[in-house]
């Protein structure tokens, strides 16, 4: 890609890849055991940079320019540009309007945590307001653009691969149960849609948590929800379900507030690293006129860091980090640290050392961890970016080698 470190004879590359992400191995052995300085190690990885500041000056920097691939590394990135944008007690909303034929349209503003939960609360508000009837649901999800495609996103069924609508139910997945043929809502306060039975159906026994796929199944599950809730609270449906633009003039009933502020939409993204929701706010941060695309938040996020940060030399393909187009330099990573440092809290702990608080980045052959760690009562940003095949665990043993360390100056 324009502008990044020229790469070097390819075969060459690869072996020196293939010898340093062995040797990576042998000396973490297979249960992750350290035998060697993990910081060594890391810094002896072909297609890696390792960069740490200490109390604002540069203790390491092991390829600190180099274009590298992210992963969900990026999140970071996703976070602070909403944070910036909306301030960290902005809360999504979610329109519920009336036509004049009494069909109640739900207007999708990209609200990425509308659960269960906060339908149930919509469908009270309604009834404090004396609705007790509506003559059919219309779905209004146009601010994304239908069709548009995430890039890095694949066709699993796994929940990050769930499909990102401007209108979507628990982060568009359905969690079932299905025991002797028979499928039945995993979760109490969300009942079993058509759309979920017909998607459990294809499944074995056992609770599984799948996304929905597309986005028609998104839309077509998410109307039957609502309609389920509507019941649920003495409201009766009396028509059908309709997918469109909301009709010029329709009464606005209930402009609904989602309970949670941005803030616990960012520390639940980054420590459970949901694609959903990165690339939801991906989105609405791009929106323009009314409607945004892929396209077009690319464009609005690389715009954004350039006058933020005054890069030059990276790319921004999607906000989750799914995309292997993306690419971030360990000094950007400490730029971006920098200035999410007043949000440290919203970043995850790592396991078992609460002198790391850091968001993981994973793809196949792609291992990468960038935060903070605790030394001497201060918290020093690093950035890990490996790109190539290590020991599960390096990581983290990188990471706590860099909190535990007596000097960092050896290095």
């Amino acid at each position: 890609m324009p502008g990044f470190e020229p790469q070097s004879n390819p075969f060459v590359r690869f072996l020196q890849g293939s010898v340093a992400a062995l040797a990576a191995l042998l000396l973490c052995g297979a249960a992750g055991a350290v035998s060697a300085d993990p910081i060594r190690q890391a810094l002896a990885l072909a297609d890696a940079s390792l960069v740490v500041v200490e109390r604002g000056r540069t203790a390491i920097a092991d390829n600190p320019d180099r274009g590298m691939v992210p992963a969900s590394t990026m999140k970071l990135l996703t976070a602070l540009a909403a944070i910036e944008r909306w301030g960290v007690s902005h809360r999504f909303t979610t329109e519920l309007r009336q036509g004049r034929d009494g069909r109640l349209w739900v207007v999708g503003q990209g609200d990425p945590y509308l659960v269960s939960e906060e339908l149930d609360q919509a469908v009270r508000a309604l009834e404090l307001q004396g609705v007790d009837s509506v003559d059919g649901i219309g779905l209004d999800d146009s601010l994304f653009v239908a069709g548009d495609r995430i890039p890095g996103r694949s066709s699993s069924h796994n929940p990050y691969d769930a499909p990102v609508t401007a209108l979507a139910a628990n982060f568009n997945t359905v969690n079932v149960i299905v025991s002797a043929g028979q499928v039945r809502s995993a979760e109490a306060q969300t009942q079993l849609t058509p759309t979920a039975r017909r998607l459990g159906a294809a499944l074995g026994s056992g609770t599984h948590r799948v996304n929905l796929k597309t986005r028609d199944n998104a839309l077509r599950h998410f109307g039957e929800l609502a309609a389920a809730k509507l019941d649920a609270g003495g409201i009766r449906v009396n028509g059908d379900l309709r997918l469109g633009r909301v009709p010029a003039g329709a009464k606005l009933l209930l402009a609904h507030e989602n309970s949670r502020p941005l803030s616990t939409v960012v520390k639940n993204m980054l420590e459970y690293s949901t694609n959903f929701v990165a690339n939801d706010l991906f989105l609405l941060l791009g929106a323009r006129g009314g409607q945004s695309s892929m396209a077009q938040s690319q464009r609005v996020m690389e715009d954004w860091a350039r006058r933020r940060f005054g890069w030059r030399d990276f790319a921004i393909e999607d906000g989750a980090g799914l995309s292997r187009g993306n690419r971030i330099s360990g000094r950007q990573m400490i730029d971006l640290l920098d200035a999410m440092a007043p949000y440290l809290d919203l970043v995850p702990t790592q396991d078992g050392n609460p002198d790391v608080r850091a968001k993981t980045g994973t793809l196949r052959g792609v291992s990468c961890y960038a935060g903070w760690v605790r030394r001497d009562g201060d918290w020093a940003p690093f950035s890990l970016l490996i790109n190539q095949p290590v020991a599960h665990g390096f990581r983290n043993q990188v990471a706590s080698a860099l909190a535990a360390a007596p000097t960092l100056a050896r290095y």
